[in-house]
């Protein structure tokens, strides 16, 4: 019975190391996208992003992800799609144009001290 027992035990042990490795890996970081446009109007600006995380070796859907918000040439919807984006994990968030720039930091004044996310970085193109 013993011999049984330290197999079992040995295999229990290969089959749960790997799962713990794989719960020990980092999240995969989030970039919120945040436009007055639509993904017609800023195809340029969406192709030239993904272009430039790959240069760094970023690849989309491997080790970095994009949340997009589009406000469909409406500017008042930006303060609610920037809200959005706020209240979800993400860690940068890219506003294109002036207008998104200021939705996204007027949006994320509501996060506390405290979070986590405290440190909202926004880059305008």
């Amino acid at each position: 019975m013993r011999r049984r027992e330290l197999i079992a035990l040995l295999a229990t042990a290969a089959i749960a190391r790997p799962v713990a490795a794989r719960a020990q890996q980092p999240a995969m970081p989030v970039i919120a996208w945040l436009s007055p446009g639509s993904p017609d109007t800023d195809v340029f600006r969406v192709t030239a992003f993904a272009s430039g995380l790959s240069e760094t070796a970023y690849i989309l859907g491997r080790n970095v992800a994009i949340e997009y918000r589009w406000a469909e040439s409406q500017n008042d919807r930006l303060p609610a799609l920037a809200a959005d984006l706020v209240r979800r994990p993400v860690d940068v968030i890219v506003a294109a144009g002036v207008a998104a720039a200021l939705a996204g930091k007027a949006a994320s004044a509501t996060i506390p001290p405290s979070s986590d996310r405290s440190s909202w970085k926004f880059c305008t193109s």
